[in-house]
C-alpha cells in the first residue's frame, strides 16, 4: 500500500512541477515575463488566453490540494506500521571497560604532567 501511495504521490508531484512551469511568469518586479501579447488563440483557438490561464491556476491547485493529502496520508500510513517504542530501547547497553592492570601488579595510574620548561636567555 506504502508503494502505491509513494507512485501516485511521486506522478503527482512531477504533474505539479509541470503545471507550475507551464504558467505564464506575471513578471513585473524584474521587467521579465510576458506581457500583452494580444487576446486569443491559446491552444489552436480553443480557449482564449484568459481561460488557458484560469485551467493551469485550477489544475495547479487541484495537484497542490492532492499533494498535501498524499503527503499526509503516507505519513500516517507509515506511522502506523512502525512498531511502537524508543530508538534508545533498541540500542545495546554500553559496558564501562576497566583498563588492565599493569604488568607489576600496580594500577594503570596516568603520568602527572610536568611544568613545562622555557630555555634560559642570558
Amino acid at each position: 500500500m506504502l508503494t502505491v501511495l509513494l507512485v501516485v504521490h511521486l506522478i503527482v508531484t512531477l504533474a505539479l512541477i509541470g503545471m507550475v512551469l507551464i504558467q505564464k511568469s506575471e513578471g513585473g518586479a524584474l521587467g521579465i515575463g510576458g506581457g500583452g501579447g494580444g487576446g486569443g488563440g491559446g491552444m489552436g483557438g480553443f480557449m482564449t488566453g484568459r481561460d488557458t490561464a484560469n485551467m493551469l491556476t485550477r489544475t495547479t491547485g487541484i495537484l497542490a490540494a492532492l499533494f498535501m493529502c498524499l503527503s499526509l496520508a503516507i505519513a500516517w500510513y507509515s506511522g502506523q506500521t512502525q512498531e511502537k517504542g524508543s530508538i534508545l530501547d533498541s540500542v545495546p547497553a554500553q559496558v564501562e571497560t576497566v583498563p588492565a592492570p599493569a604488568a607489576d601488579g600496580a594500577p594503570n595510574v596516568p603520568a602527572v604532567p610536568q611544568a613545562p620548561t622555557a630555555p634560559v636567555s642570558q
